[in-house]
């Protein structure tokens, strides 16, 4: 089934912001990019639907910039407090649905959700912490959090696991874990493959709490 294609806002075009705004234009969205910086913005008219010099602070030039057809907007402006504060009540002002914005400080952050902001994100601290935990575990190809203390890991096969069928595994007797399949090369093994033989640097995919994905890389 196709996604439906949406209209959304980014509100600055710095690293952060036309790195999102280009990503959603290339997964086929109308993307509407705004900044005061003419550079920047000149360096994204041939990449997203519109991009516009706006002072984002005003609302009436948010609205001819189209901003309140957007069903979505990220305000990517973090370091300009004042800024990225009148951009998210601005965007409420027009109507749009769903506001995301960028935070650097905790400050900044309990203002923006006062703000009704529905998500606020530390992108370089998200960024951080994701890294700081693939490198602590070498096992860990890469991982995703679910919420609620839940996430899916891909952990690496190590040497010592090679040619053992995955069903041997102790992912759901010793840890409350799900095994969603392996991953080899390019190629997608189900939990129908649960008696295949493992080779060295498969990828096997777990569903689980923190704590049990923990014990379990460090069991291997």
């Amino acid at each position: 089934m196709a996604v439906k294609r949406r209209t959304i806002g980014v509100i600055g075009l710095g690293n952060f912001g036309s790195t999102v705004a280009t990503e959603l234009q290339r997964f086929g969205n109308y993307v509407i990019g705004v900044d005061l910086n003419d550079q920047r913005v000149s360096n994204h008219v041939e990449k997203l639907s519109q991009a516009v010099i706006v002072d984002a602070r005003d609302d009436a030039a948010l609205r001819e910039a189209g901003l309140g057809d957007c069903s979505m907007a990220l305000v990517a402006m973090g370091s300009d407090l004042e800024s990225s504060i009148l951009s998210a009540i601005n965007l409420k002002l027009l109507g749009v649905e769903t506001i995301w914005a960028k935070a650097k400080t905790k400050t900044h952050h309990r203002i923006l959700s006062k703000l009704g902001v529905d998500r606020v994100i530390h992108p370089e601290v998200e960024v951080g912490q994701h890294i700081a935990q693939v490198i602590h575990n070498p096992l860990v190809r890469d991982y995703v959090s679910l919420g609620n203390g839940y996430h899916v890991v891909n952990f690496r096969i190590p040497e010592a696991l090679e040619g053992k069928s995955l069903e041997t595994l102790s992912y759901g007797k010793k840890f409350d874990l799900r095994c969603l399949g392996v991953m080899r090369g390019t190629e997608y093994i189900g939990r129908d493959g649960l008696d295949c033989t493992l080779q060295r640097d498969d990828l096997l995919i777990l569903l689980g709490q923190r704590t049990d994905l923990r014990s379990f890389a460090a069991s291997l």
